[in-house]
């Protein structure tokens, strides 16, 4: 149990240290960032409200701001779905990591998930909690690095006495649900769906 603790004490360490960093560079990448986005009235770039494309640039944005190395999207690969009216992508980070999201319509993002692999019963740590970290900083314009820190620690996940191998636990924010939840002792999942 005091392994637990320890590796719980770590991993908030590594999330403050790296947003930090982040915040440090802040002013210089985000003149960039304000340079490349569009300035069309008709996109929105809040909440799910964004297509693919425009997904794939913030969270990249993200990663190049906060430093995350190894979690940039290259290619988002585009599949139609079995549901009418709706298309799904999906990524690959590693074996262990990957990224799905339904498209409406309209082309808008929708939802996102990430499915991790691994022993569910050891805390979430390391890449998959970064991975977390930069989807909801992805989905919130206004969002620095502790900010989506908060939301970590208002879903449950960096409490002390959470049971890691029986887990749902969720929070909602800005009209956004974010849920972390065990399917069992091998899989877990990170979503962000619109809150109802």
């Amino acid at each position: 149990m005091p392994i637990r603790y320890i590796f719980l004490t770590t991993a908030c360490f590594a999330i403050a240290s790296i947003g930090l960093y982040g915040m440090l560079t802040l002013s210089s990448n985000s003149t960039q960032l304000e340079i490349d986005q569009p300035s069309s009235p008709q996109i929105k770039l809040s909440g799910l409200y964004m297509t693919t494309n425009e997904f794939k640039n913030k969270f990249n944005g993200a990663v190049g701001k906060y430093r995350l190395n190894g979690l940039s999207i290259t290619r988002l690969d585009m599949k139609d779905s079995s549901r009418q009216g709706t298309g799904t992508f999906e990524y690959v980070f590693n074996d262990e990591l990957h990224l799905v999201g339904v498209v409406n319509a309209d082309e808008s993002v929708q939802e996102v998930r990430l499915y991790a692999t691994g022993d569910t019963s050891e805390p979430t740590g390391g890449i998959f909690l970064t991975a977390i970290a930069t989807l909801i900083l992805t989905t919130n314009n206004e969002y620095t690095y502790n900010d989506a820190q908060d939301v970590i620690q208002d879903i449950g996940l960096l409490d002390r006495d959470v049971n890691q191998s029986d887990f749902d636990g969720a929070t909602v924010r800005n009209g956004l649900e974010y849920r972390y939840s065990v399917q069992d002792s091998e899989h877990s999942t990170f979503e962000i769906t619109v809150a109802k």
